[in-house]
């Protein structure tokens, strides 16, 4: 990972304000000033366009504004030809930009330029690079997650139908099978009722096709966190398909440099908002939110069950802390948990960056 001091001494360094079409180009030099721009598509051509023009600055070092996102392409690219991209999350662009002169006027230049000027002056930037096995695992788990909000609204749908045809209702927790059970009991006689138990059949079919995608996503799931190596399914309210979550959201967990920096990027730790003599802190509302969800869930788990993390809970309790104060200690002494065995897992985990 490049120090900041390394990029200062840089001198241009070329920033990419990355779109789905187009790639936009900014040499900054050390004064922080733009020294020349380019636009180009996203294309083999647009890349070679690029490579040209930062050719007149041999020793020019590279940084793009979410490298492992929409800039992944380019960062893919780079790497290939040995050339390292450091990545400016966008949090951090868009605050040099609205900081900036110029009354935060937007435009894919002034992006650009935000960017160079963020690599240059943040500390503890991270080049990135792109893990194939850790992009499949996290684009499986991404699907997995559509499947199951999509099973959730195919589910609603069909209990409104079946809440008509049938006077008392199915239980909430529904099932491909219990409305199987129920809709052959049906004997429509009215247009009405014909029609909506056509469409609870369709329904019923769609729902049933969502529960074999599902099962199979989290096979695939199931086998790649098996093939990894890692120990966290062994931690209590972790399974695979949380596992699988935490390992791709997380990437090279290398790149913490301590536990209270990895519980800030899962949002679990409280931020200070101290002024003068009165010293409090407040809930962080950023970080991960699907790494915050895995933690709630291993949390709440936890808590129904006799372990070290309800003796925990049951602790803050006796102290006075609400249910929800509690469960945010429970959940920020959990991520150092999950911190602590990744990084006991990197020496084994085909997952782990070497």
């Amino acid at each position: 990972m490049p120090s900041t001091s390394a990029l200062a001494s840089s001198p241009v360094i070329i920033a990419i304000d990355p779109h789905k079409a187009s790639w936009t180009a900014v040499a900054v030099d050390t004064r922080l000033q733009p020294v020349a721009s380019i636009r180009v598509p996203v294309n083999r051509d647009g890349y070679r366009q690029l490579r040209r023009f930062a050719r007149r600055w041999p020793d020019a070092s590279w940084a793009i504004e979410g490298a492992a996102g929409l800039g992944a392409p380019l960062t893919t690219r780079l790497a290939a030809d040995d050339i390292q991209a450091v990545n400016v999350p966008a949090k951090l662009a868009r605050r040099v930009r609205l900081l900036s002169t110029g009354h935060g006027r937007k435009t894919d230049e002034a992006d650009a330029l935000s960017v160079g000027i963020a690599a240059l002056t943040a500390t503890r930037l991270n080049t990135t690079v792109i893990d194939e096995a850790l992009a499949a695992l996290r684009a499986v788990t991404e699907h997995r997650d559509d499947l199951v909000r999509t099973r959730t609204q195919t589910v609603n749908r069909l209990h409104v139908l079946l809440a008509q045809l049938i006077p008392s209702g199915l239980p909430r927790k529904l099932t491909a099978e219990a409305a199987a059970a129920a809709l052959r009991t049906i004997r429509p006689r009215t247009l009405l009722a014909r029609t909506l138990r056509r469409l609870a059949v369709e329904l019923l079919a769609e729902l049933r096709r969502l529960d074999r995608r599902i099962t199979e996503a989290t096979a695939t799931l199931s086998a790649a966190v098996t093939a990894s190596g890692t120990t966290l399914t062994d931690l209590h309210g972790i399974g695979d398909v949380m596992a699988a979550k935490i390992l791709a959201r997380t990437g090279s967990v290398s790149r913490f440099r301590s536990e209270s920096a990895f519980a800030s990027f899962c949002g679990v730790a409280p931020i200070e908002v101290s002024s003068g003599d009165v010293q409090r802190h407040r809930l962080s509302r950023a970080g991960d939110r699907q790494l915050n969800y895995a933690l709630h869930v291993m949390a709440m788990t936890q808590t129904q069950r006799p372990t070290q993390g309800r003796d925990y809970y049951q602790r803050k309790r006796a102290a006075g802390k609400t249910h929800k104060g509690a469960m945010r200690c429970l959940k920020r002494r959990l991520a150092d948990v999950v911190f602590r065995t990744m990084i006991k897992d990197t020496g084994t985990s085909l997952l782990a960056t070497p």
